[in-house]
């Protein structure tokens, strides 16, 4: 049950002053629900924050107004000008002067009778607005106010900025927030004393009163003290819902596993490299975790090609040893069926039974796989979200790899573990991600990275070349196949439409297959599964030399012998996603190219990207720069399920605000688990106010 103090933050809008049941279908738009369906609450809107101001504290008189200026101005009311009757192009114009000169105030389709009780004749008025000049002559159009002397107090000099939706008037959004903000009760301090006393914050309720009631620039800076106070909110909020949810899953017993090492020799002995410094402290990691009474809760972050799945099987190798099955949890079934092919001849050479379960298994198959799984002889299981399925019962799985997990949110990591007793959890993500955005996703997991590349894997030559030398790159890649090589060519994203992004490609495709003469695929999103992975079939046989594609090919598709990747219109694309289209080449010892197409002239953010990805093939740092130029919500994108979208925190102003709310939340649940102490009471508020009430209900669980 939400505590009744809360009770007037979590009324409907349509509650709120102004706001009725059609008005808050329109609200819905702007500021979601808490449903998909569900009307949005008071608290909802108190989030919905300016995002610019307008000053009209400018009083410079008419004459020494510039132009497009947002002005004040205090004139005399000269004469109305009415259009001819039956001409309503032309405007209602009424003439003002001040000591400095005349303005005409122009409105169309006017209101006569209502421009008249407005503006009467001799009487001064403020009038606020944009300053235009023609032809040496000034004019405001359509005023934003217009108030009397005795009114000029209720003009509102700084006005704030909110986005908007069609349909809502800025008046009707102000009238509602002034009542919501009327409505915030005075909240018992959930903030440690000791970090209010480093910073000047203001408590929560004063803090939503200045970031509604902005009073210059400098109160729109997200540093400010009252947007500070309202993000590192929100950033405790989160992790300490992760801090419980790392809690209650510790909770819920493990299980010490100790290996005796044989199937992780076999393995090693089977493979055709050492492993890695980085691969060998991660297993440490790993190792330690697996033989703790507790759950193992590890994100394993390394860059593309730098060799999870071995660290994966190897993990999979102990607790196996250890009497348990493993499984190794992908997004599609192409990275499934690619998994499995790595995996296959080493888990073979250790003896190790493997099976891959997907959607599109044939009945019979999926039924022995099912008994296989029941009865224990399968003890490593490679599959998608069907997995998930009901039916697919273990004897005993022991630990679940979960590859490129930000496709998955934290319920489904839930879902995942309760599939067996005292299940340890391993997530890959090939994609590097900054460390703020780590904690922020991740943060009920410790963390391991793999930072280097294996042996015998050589740098990238990265270049960037105008799309005016399409021509000459064409012939390159002719040449370059004609001698054996095989290329990669990614199509554009055109706006945000998968249908679009096709047709590129089939373009694309049609253009290169009658340059070469043949000899080139097709992938993309639109296609059924069955028919990706036969085009990806040809393309490792070599049976074709070029493959076009869209991003599908950004995420874990492993062609060794691919040595030119081709990314069209590469200005469109982020830092991340042009770093994982990169990977796919130089997976092998044979010199690689990457060639990234552009369209001239390039905007400064294209340009600092494009620089950054000749400059440097650390995922790690092209992570942060990603971070830097785009915001923390587009980086693993804003769609993607489960990953919590904040909205007054900016990770990228905010990173220090994160790492101390991260330390904060530790100490919380390491001092006071039940949240029972009168700093966990106010705590529990804080959660709800965040939408992070999950975590007040495993506190219930127990």
């Amino acid at each position: 049950m939400r505590p009744p103090i809360l009770n007037p933050l979590f009324r409907p809008v349509s509650s709120l002053a102004g706001i009725g049941p059609k008005l808050a279908v329109t609200l819905r738009k702007l500021l979601g629900g808490p449903e998909p369906d569900g009307e949005p609450r008071a608290i909802d809107l108190l989030f919905h924050l300016p995002v610019a101001i307008i000053d009209r504290s400018r009083q410079p008189g008419i004459a020494l107004s510039p132009e497009g200026a947002i002005v004040t101005l205090k004139v005399r009311i000269d004469r109305h000008q009415k259009p001819p009757r039956g001409n309503r192009r032309i405007p209602y114009r009424v003439f003002a002067h001040d000591d400095t000169g005349e303005i005409a105030l122009t409105f169309f389709h006017a209101n006569e009778p209502w421009l008249e009780r407005m503006l009467p004749v001799g009487e001064t008025r403020y009038v606020s607005g944009r300053m235009e000049w023609f032809n040496g002559r000034p004019s405001m159009v359509h005023p934003d106010h217009m108030v009397s002397e005795a009114d000029f107090r209720d003009l509102p000099l700084i006005e704030p900025v909110y986005p908007m939706t069609a349909g809502l008037a800025r008046k009707t959004l102000l009238k509602a927030v002034a009542d919501a903000l009327d409505g915030v009760p005075d909240l018992p301090e959930w903030l440690d004393p000791a970090l209010l006393g480093e910073h000047p914050w203001p408590d929560f309720a004063a803090a939503l009163r200045a970031a509604h009631h902005p009073e210059a620039a400098a109160d729109m800076e997200p540093l400010s003290p009252h947007l500070s106070r309202l993000a590192y909110d929100e950033l405790l909020a989160s992790q300490l819902a992760l801090a419980l949810m790392r809690a209650h899953q510790r909770r819920r017993s493990g299980k010490a596993r100790h290996g005796d090492g044989s199937l992780r020799h076999k393995i090693l002995e089977s493979l055709p490299f050492s492993l890695t410094g980085s691969q060998k402290d991660a297993l440490a990691e790993i190792d330690a975790d697996l033989r703790k009474p507790e759950r193992m809760l590890r994100l394993l972050q390394g860059d593309v090609g730098s060799g999870k799945t071995v660290v994966a099987l190897l993990a999979a190798a102990a607790t196996i040893e250890a009497g348990a099955q493993a499984a190794i949890m992908a997004p599609t079934e192409l990275l499934v069926r690619q998994h499995a092919r790595t995996i296959a001849p080493l888990a073979d050479a250790a003896g190790i039974g493997v099976a891959v379960l997907t959607g599109r298994e044939r009945v019979a198959e999926r039924s022995r796989v099912v008994a296989g799984l029941a009865d224990g002889s399968i003890q490593l299981l490679v599959g998608t979200h069907a997995l998930f399925q009901s039916g697919v019962e273990f004897d005993d799985l022991g630990l679940v790899v979960v590859d490129e997990q930000h496709r998955f949110g934290v319920h489904q990591r839930l879902a995942l573990t309760a599939k067996g007793d005292a299940t340890d959890v391993l997530v890959m993500t090939a994609t590097p991600i900054p460390r703020t955005l780590v904690l922020t996703y991740y943060g009920d997991m410790d963390v391991s990275r793999l930072t280097e590349k294996p042996a015998g894997r050589r740098p990238i030559e990265t270049r960037a070349i105008p799309l005016s030398r399409l021509d000459e790159v064409v012939g390159r890649i002719r040449a370059a196949t004609a001698a054996g090589a095989k290329a990669y060519w990614v199509c554009p994203l055109v706006e945000e439409s998968e249908v679009l992004d096709v047709a590129a490609a089939e373009e694309r495709y049609a253009a290169l297959d009658a340059a070469l003469g043949g000899g080139v695929g097709l992938v993309h999103g639109r296609m059924n599964a069955a028919g990706r992975d036969a085009e990806m079939a040809k393309f490792v046989s070599g049976e074709t030399k070029v493959l076009v594609a869209t991003t599908v090919v950004e995420v874990g598709v492993d062609v060794s012998d691919a040595t030119i990747m081709v990314i069209e219109h590469a200005e469109r694309f982020g830092l991340a996603q042009l770093h994982q289209l990169r990977g796919r080449v130089g997976r092998s010892d044979r010199p690689s190219v990457c060639l990234l197409l552009y369209r001239a002239p390039l905007g400064d953010i294209a340009t600092d990207r494009l620089r950054i990805m000749r400059e440097s093939e650390d995922g790690f740092v092209i992570a942060e720069e990603d971070l830097r130029l785009r915001g923390g919500g587009e980086i693993l994108g804003t769609r993607q399920s489960g990953t919590p979208g904040f909205r007054v925190a900016r990770l990228e102003v905010h990173a220090a605000l994160m790492e101390a709310a991260r330390d904060d939340a530790r100490r919380i649940v390491d001092n006071d688990p039940d949240l029972a102490t009168p700093r966990g009471e106010a705590l529990r508020l804080l959660l709800y106010l965040f939408g992070r009430d999950d975590a007040v209900r495993l506190l219930r669980a127990g």
